[in-house]
This record gives structure tokens, sequence and C-alpha cells, in this order.
């Protein structure tokens, strides 16, 4: 299944929220949908699950218009979206019957998921009980149970310790793995680059950046190479007053000799330069933005 967002705008009266916004993955992948708060991610969503429509635009699946009465979505909100003061398995039933499913593949999928994520235990209890990450996996299991074909998590770790951070790290790969369409939103840098191929930056309603993330990493200067060793200011010391041919500038940065080549090509020089010193050498690497650097360096930029 491939999914595409063509061209969306909004507007909320006299506000434009959506200036054109275009989205592609498919099935066995996640795309990730980054934007600071009020960036367009959850009126993005909405229009993608038929909540309301755009102004402008389409939404298409296997190069057709939608039609979402065969789509079945499970939509994680970054909001809690359950009643509190009633009891976990009659609401999960619930939503799984209302999406369509029997009573038996309710309660077996309910069964399933429960036990997956370590809840079994707690079904019969009501989710004020429950502590924050614990409602979460409740929120998941509820995502999840009328097995979905798209898959919307909208910051999904929140609340979670990291053992629990663990297992939703597992049956994310694992939904990612069984062919499903995931939409991953989330301020949690490090999860993004861990499950998605690709990403959408929004900034102001509008996308600022999008592709895949390594090709995004490699488009940026590879001049900067990160030398791991105890002898850090002796590298940086000696690639910066023998090899100033090769070397704009070097500094030693805790264990790390941090060195800026004057060109990209000449890695396989100064390879060859530091291994004819007795240095003792950890790990050579070249120097690449985090995803996080990335965000803040499009959305502060694009600030209007």
């Amino acid at each position: 299944m491939t999914f595409e967002a063509k061209g969306l705008t909004k507007n909320f009266a006299d506000k434009q929220v959506l200036q054109g916004i275009s989205l592609q993955t498919q099935g066995g992948k996640a795309l990730g949908l980054l934007g600071r708060n009020g960036a367009g991610k959850t009126t993005t969503i909405r229009i993608i699950m038929g909540v309301f429509p755009a102004d402008s635009g389409e939404i298409l699946i296997d190069g057709q218009p939608i039609r979402r009465e065969r789509i079945n979505f499970g939509y994680l909100p970054e909001e809690r979206g359950l009643y509190p003061k009633k009891i976990i398995s009659e609401q999960l039933l619930y939503l799984a019957e209302l999406r369509g499913s029997s009573k038996k593949a309710a309660l077996s999928a309910m069964d399933h998921w429960l036990q997956r994520l370590e809840m079994g235990a707690y079904k019969n209890k009501k989710l004020d009980t429950l502590s924050k990450g614990n409602q979460q996996k409740i929120q998941l299991v509820a995502t999840l149970i009328s097995n979905p074909d798209f898959v919307i998590l909208d910051e999904p770790f929140s609340g979670l310790d990291p053992v629990n951070a663990m297992l939703l790290k597992d049956v994310v790969h694992e939904l990612i793995d069984d062919g499903k369409i995931v939409l991953f939103s989330s301020h949690q840098m490090s999860y993004v680059e861990e499950f998605c191929d690709d990403i959408a930056i929004l900034h102001q309603g509008r996308i600022v950046l999008s592709g895949n993330i390594r090709d995004i990493k490699r488009s940026y200067n590879r001049n900067k190479i990160i030398v791991d060793s105890k002898n850090a200011p002796q590298i940086a010391a000696y690639t910066r007053e023998q090899l100033p041919e090769l070397v704009e500038k070097s500094t030693a940065e805790g264990p790390n000799a941090v060195i800026t080549l004057r060109q990209a090509e000449q890695k396989n020089s100064l390879l060859a330069a530091l291994a004819s010193q007795a240095f003792d050498i950890d790990g050579i690497k070249v120097f690449e933005p985090s995803l996080n650097d990335i965000f803040v360096e499009y959305t502060e930029e694009h600030v209007q």
C-alpha cells in the first residue's frame, strides 16, 4: 500500500494553517512528521484521517483518491483519549467493535495486545487507577486492537520509563516489519532516527525539509573529522602544526580531536598521516549533524 498527500491547504477563519503540504510513504516504512508546536502536524493528521477536509489538495492510497471506509486507521493521539472512570476491557472491546471487529476477534486481539504489552492483569480495572505510562500502553492497545493498515503515532513514548520504552520500540519495529504504513510524530529525535527512513519537517504550515534521513545528513559538508583517542590533545596539536596543507582547524574536545579539513576529499591523506604516528586511536568518523541539529536549523532558519 502506498500513501500520498498532495498540496494540502487548510484555513481556519483568516489563519492559513497548511500551505500546500505534500507527503508520501508506503507500507513497511515509517515516515517522521516533525515540527514545532503549532506547525500544522495535528491538522495534517486530522485531514488524513478525515476528521475534517482540506480546503484543497488530495489524499491518495495506491494512487487513487482515498476511500476511508476501506482503510483501517489506528491513531494514538498525544492527548489521552479514553475514559478514565470506565473499565479498560469494556472500552477496548467497544472501540474494536466500533471499527468493525466481531466480538470474538475483538476479544482475541485485546488479549493478545494486553499480554504483548504486559498489561493483562489490568484489563478489569478502571483506567485512572493506572500510572501515566501504563495508561499510555492501554492507549496503544486501543490503537492496534483492530489490526490497522495505517498507524499514526503522535508522541507514543510520552510517560514511558526506559523498560516500557524498549517494549514499545519492539512493537513499532514489528508494525513496520508487518508492512503497515506508520506515520510517526515526535519531538524525541532519537526515536525518529531509529524508526524512520524518511522525514518531513513542517514549519509555519509548510514543508521546509523532506527526504531520506541518511541522504539529508550526507548532504552536509563532510570535512569535519572526529578522532576518538586518549591522545586527543596531542593529535589536535600534531594535525594543526604539522599538517597545515590539510587542516584548517583542529581542537581537542574531551576524548575527541575535532579536525576540520580544508577539503572533504583529503580524508585519506589525514588517515595516512595519523597512521604514521604512534597515537592510540579508538575510532575515526566523519561528523554528521544529528536530526535534532537539523530540526533546529530548519525551524529557526525559517522563522518569519
